[in-house]
């Protein structure tokens, strides 16, 4: 069975993947049994399809239909192809300009930032398949539509998207406090991806030691960090002033 954002029960879920749904995320009962759970995984599995075992309270309080043990959150918008996207971008003679969210979580701040995005002219989002805040009916209430005009990208690993923009020939910048160069030092006329980092950690460690430059906003204030989506709004009309 179906609503506008969910697929429930394990048949069902099985026949919108093979009818090439585009499925954002599957949460699995912890524990399920049977034939029909196992091709559902296995299924799962060579597609690639992000998936969370959970509790069955987690599954009740997705919806109060008979869920069978899987509900599937489905995807609005159809994410686009790295590498395409990239090509298509250099080949437009435009300076590449990408956002890359590592382990992004909040729905609301995803929102948020696909419609700062869009309003700055960037070229693409990137996120990773797995641990990031899904495409939703709040993401997509909160970006305004916005969504519908951003090319979004899922890839395995931030990583790997990190290393294929180094070597097209973008610089990738941090956002981070850890550093002493603040946005307004790093030149970002040049071809660039700008990571944002968690709400909570900021950009993972392994990311930082990867970047081409890290950049900080100034903060003058008590409080030590601006909201994400804040911070993101202020490094991308710095990379349009820049640019102007």
């Amino acid at each position: 069975m179906k609503n506008d954002s969910q697929i429930f029960g394990i048949r069902a879920v099985i026949e919108a993947i093979n009818a090439n749904q585009t499925i954002d995320k599957v949460f699995v009962q912890k524990g399920l049994q049977g034939a029909l759970s196992k091709e559902l995984m296995d299924l799962l599995n060579e597609q690639h399809i992000t998936y969370a075992f959970v509790p069955v309270e987690k599954l009740n309080r997705l919806t109060r239909k008979n869920h069978q043990g899987v509900v599937a959150l489905t995807s609005p918008i159809v994410f686009a192809d790295l590498e395409n996207l990239v090509m298509n971008v250099i080949e437009s003679g435009e300076t590449p300009l990408f956002l890359i969210l590592d382990q992004l979580s909040d729905v609301r701040n995803f929102g948020a930032i696909i419609r700062t995005a869009e309003c700055t002219g960037v070229h693409g989002i990137i996120i990773q398949k797995k641990g990031g805040a899904p495409v939703s009916a709040d993401t997509v209430k909160t970006s305004a539509g916005a969504i519908f005009k951003m090319p979004i990208c899922k890839v395995d690993h931030i990583k790997d998207a990190v290393f294929y923009m180094q070597g097209s020939g973008i610089q990738v910048v941090a956002a981070t406090e850890k550093t002493e160069q603040t946005i307004y030092q790093a030149d970002l006329t040049l071809p660039t991806a700008i990571i944002m980092g968690s709400e909570g950690k900021g950009v993972t460690s392994s990311l930082l030691k990867m970047v081409d430059q890290k950049a900080k906003l100034p903060m003058f204030g008590s409080i030590g960090s601006l909201n994400v989506s804040v911070a993101c709004g202020a490094f991308l009309y710095e990379a349009i002033r820049q640019r102007m």
